[in-house]
């Protein structure tokens, strides 16, 4: 009776225990949004601690993986997947119709020799797909998160074939690392997310993961916490340093993220604002920060600097536009 009652005390505290950290978890998962662009601008403020977590960037970007295939539900693929061409439509524009299209352009402009290291930064971000976090955005802008997620899973399939061989089209000897070994690393990354992903989905079964959404995200959350702050370490210091420089780089990435958003836009008007709106989203927000994991860091600092600006208008601006797209969305 005795060991009974003290085991019964001793519960209670060991749960409240484990309990604190679920509930900090599900309270970030609840906030989510706002905490990767609190993370984003923390990325900045602590360089020191971006230099100790960079070389640890590529298991960063594995992790957000593994989480972005654990929620994924297969039963919205089926449904969005039952229509197949508007979705085979929007990954060819995606990924394969705006970087030829972009390659052309900065070939016609001199990039090459005027800066091959831009070069690189700017054929990377668009031969990425959509970042992890796009179906989420969607569904906080009040957009169709269904067919993001559906163009997310397309485009992340298309990435290890069309990327490499896109890269070597335009990039050429500008090229700091091996075309295929990008595309080798890109399929070993993906393939074993996904078989992790899906194996714990598999074993803890459907309920149990929606039981557990807001901890999964919250724990998404403090991943990208980590891949924001070694990817904003040298932020601070470059504005220091070469503020114009830094400032027009910003203004470049704003101007393509929201550039390939409005082209989209247009190019899907006719299927409706709910259509189109989401695939804008998700073909302007690009997950360039898996390319240079892919890369294996093996970029020159400038592709570095690119790719961390370039997270303040994806995570940030869509806080910002949020009710204007909510409004067009509802009266599509």
């Amino acid at each position: 009776m005795l060991s009974t009652a003290a085991s019964a005390a001793v519960m209670p505290k060991s749960m409240g225990l484990l309990d604190r950290p679920a509930t900090g978890l599900a309270w970030l998962g609840r906030h989510g949004t706002n905490a990767v662009a609190i993370s984003i601008l923390l990325g900045i403020a602590l360089p020191p601690l971006g230099a100790l977590i960079r070389p640890f960037f590529a298991e960063t970007v594995f992790l957000l993986l593994c989480l972005a295939f654990l929620r994924v539900d297969p039963g919205a693929l089926r449904a969005q997947f039952a229509k197949p061409w508007l979705l085979i439509a929007a990954a060819v524009w995606t990924m394969l119709i705006v970087p030829v299209l972009a390659g052309l352009s900065l070939s016609a402009f001199g990039l090459f020799d005027r800066s091959p290291a831009l070069l690189l930064a700017l054929m990377l971000n668009v031969v990425a797909p959509p970042i992890f976090a796009s179906p989420a955005l969607a569904m906080l802008m009040g957009l169709n998160a269904a067919i993001t997620l559906a163009l997310l899973i397309a485009c992340i399939a298309a990435t290890p074939f069309l990327a490499p061989a896109l890269i070597a089209a335009f990039v050429g000897p500008a090229v700091t690392f091996s075309p295929l070994a990008l595309g080798l690393r890109l399929v070993l990354m993906l393939a074993g997310a996904a078989c992790v992903g899906i194996a714990i989905r598999s074993v803890a079964g459907k309920a149990w993961v929606e039981r557990q959404g807001e901890r999964i995200d919250g724990l998404n959350v403090i991943v990208l916490f980590l891949f924001a702050v070694a990817l904003m370490g040298d932020v601070a210091a470059n504005a220091i340093a070469r503020p114009l420089f830094v400032l027009g780089l910003l203004a470049l990435a704003t101007a393509i993220t929201f550039g390939l958003s409005g082209l989209t836009v247009l190019i899907f008007a006719r299927a409706g604002r709910h259509t189109a709106l989401p695939l804008a989203h998700a073909a302007g927000s690009r997950n360039t920060g898996l390319m240079l994991a892919a890369a294996a860091g093996a970029v020159p600092e400038l592709v570095w600097l690119y790719v961390a600006l370039i997270q303040i208008p994806i995570y940030a601006l869509p806080l910002i536009i949020k009710p204007l797209l909510r409004r067009l969305s509802t009266g599509a």
